[in-house]
């Protein structure tokens, strides 16, 4: 594994979100001083907070699986997620709801989610599932180890007895195909494969080795945050602190000053002068290319996900049938990712996640109130409406999908909202996201692995890249393994869990900071940063 060569004493770590502090975490258990430099008032990036009314709103993902990727983070400075976060396996994970009435309870448990695909559909689709649970976990083994929790410097990485695994597996088949090898019932269909929007590609285009986020979401669990999940990044935050950690807030970089072909300290707007031996940047791809003044040689031009339109909802009453997190499907399935990705056209039956964070954690809204989270998807700004046009057209796509909501079974929604905040790609291209998307670079075979841009930038030596823009790529789990592979390019450590990551000595630990106290990640313009 290629590595930073030269020092690298005293990294300084641009962005405080949940890469950047996982990559601060594992410095600093690796024995580096670590500064880490944000641009808003707190920790957090994509998830972060705004508060509302007396609404305390994530204003990025809502979804957590894999925990014990954030608990590694933790470990590396002698501390747990355990001691600093309260979770709850959430069960069920999701409610699935479809157009023709039917619901389905998607559970983690494989004993219980048989029985429920069994009521659902039958004794034959109870069977499929079991062997669709079976292949999830071979795929996931085939793929952790090496193709996600790994730096890759070659594609010539690939070539290594897993690939032959991952392609006996079905791997490199497509997504929806593959699932119809188990699951006749397109209803089930779509549960174990809407997942390949988080990487924006369509099932029926996707590669089956997607399936992997299946396994995520469908076996290996999924959590809440008590607090919300911006009480991950607030958690990481202030054990980074506690291991010796400088975190500056309000502290925006404007330039890298450099000398041949290292960075010699950042530079902030305030003038500030930061003195460094290396550099990891988490910002968005465009800020981070910015930075190091050139874009990287590629054959083609990066293309980026869909986008979403989020509506944030204080209510003053909630619908019994809806769970944590509930997926709402239209009758429409392929016709809707080709508008999204082709035609560039709003969904014209949608499919939508409705969150409810006060299922599980009432103090997140006023007494007696409720928060509702709607994530619609969208086209980007590149295929779809250019980012000025959602001036005019988000709100009146906000009332559709409000009127979509009643027809739902969530009757009295308008009349119930006492809070909103409307999120649109306009929104997203502001905070400088690519293509108005928050969802970064699609994962196609072209943009995945060894051929996602590489956090070992060749302009400069001493520069790292972390991120959902980089390797491994989009989501949460994916992001704070890329804050652990950066870390490693600093240090050459190696992970505790078989892919790439740091140990070493633990940091001595200082006083908690203050700057961690009360600060909100992510000031309220028209719009905040989304899911991962």
């Amino acid at each position: 594994m290629k590595r930073v060569p030269g020092p690298t004493d005293h990294v300084v770590v641009v962005g405080a979100g949940l890469s950047g502090l996982a990559c601060a975490l594992h410095l600093l258990g690796a024995g580096r001083r670590v500064t880490v430099v944000e641009r808003d008032a707190g920790p957090g990036g994509r998830a972060g907070r705004v508060r509302l009314g007396g609404y305390e709103i994530d204003t990025g993902p809502t979804v957590l699986t894999m925990p014990h990727l954030a608990d590694e983070a933790f470990a590396a400075v002698g501390d747990s997620l355990h001691r600093r976060v309260e979770l709850t396996a959430l069960h069920p994970a999701y409610r699935a709801c479809f157009a023709d009435g039917s619901a389905l309870d998607v559970h983690t448990d494989g004993a219980a989610m048989e029985a429920e695909v069994r009521r659902f559909a039958g004794p034959a689709q109870a069977a499929g599932y079991r062997e669709l649970r079976q292949w999830l976990g071979r795929l996931y083994r085939a793929q952790m180890r090496r193709f996600i929790d790994t730096n890759f410097d070659s594609p010539f990485q690939l070539l290594h007895p897993d690939l032959a695994r991952l392609a006996a597996l079905g791997g490199f088949g497509r997504l929806d195909g593959r699932i119809r090898r188990f699951l006749s019932d397109d209803r089930l269909r779509r549960v174990f494969s809407f997942q390949s929007l988080y990487v924006g590609v369509a099932p029926a285009r996707a590669l089956a080795a997607y399936a992997v986020i299946a396994y995520m979401d469908t076996v290996a669990g999924v959590w809440f945050p008590k607090g919300g999940m911006h009480a991950l990044p607030r958690a990481m935050a202030d054990a980074a602190a506690q291991a010796g950690a400088d975190l500056r807030w309000t502290a925006e970089v404007c330039t890298l000053e450099r000398s041949a072909d290292r960075v010699r300290a950042v530079r902030l707007t305030s003038g500030e002068r930061i003195p460094c031996d290396a550099v990891v940047l988490t910002c968005e791809l465009p800020a981070a290319y910015g930075l190091l003044g050139r874009r990287p040689r590629r054959p083609a031009r990066l293309r980026h996900s869909p986008s979403a339109v989020i509506l944030h909802a204080g209510t003053d009453r909630t619908w019994p049938h809806l769970a944590h997190h509930t997926i709402s499907f239209g009758a429409a399935w392929e016709r809707t990712f080709d508008e999204l990705t082709r035609a560039g056209e709003l969904m014209s039956d949608p499919s939508l996640l409705i969150t409810r964070p006060t299922a599980h954690d009432p103090a997140l809204a006023p007494p007696g109130r409720h928060l509702h989270y709607v994530l619609a998807p969208c086209p980007n700004t590149t295929v779809g409406p250019a980012a000025a046009t959602w001036r005019e057209l988000g709100p009146r796509y906000r009332d559709r999908l409000v009127e979509e909501l009643e027809r739902r079974g969530l009757g009295g929604f308008a009349d119930s909202v006492q809070e909103e905040l409307l999120v649109t790609p306009l929104d997203w291209a502001g905070q400088g996201h690519a293509a108005g998307s928050p969802f970064s670079v699609s994962h196609t075979f072209a943009q995945t692995g060894p051929f996602r841009p590489r956090n070992l930038p060749r302009e400069v030596e001493n520069v790292v890249l972390a991120g959902c823009g980089t390797t491994p790529g989009v989501g949460v789990p994916t992001v704070l393994i890329s804050g652990k592979l950066a870390a490693a390019r600093v240090t050459g450590g190696t992970g505790v869990t078989g892919g790439t990551g740091v140990t070493g000595r633990r940091s001595a630990r200082a006083r908690p900071s203050l700057a961690t106290a009360d600060t909100s990640a992510a000031p309220a313009p028209a719009g905040t940063d989304v899911p991962s």
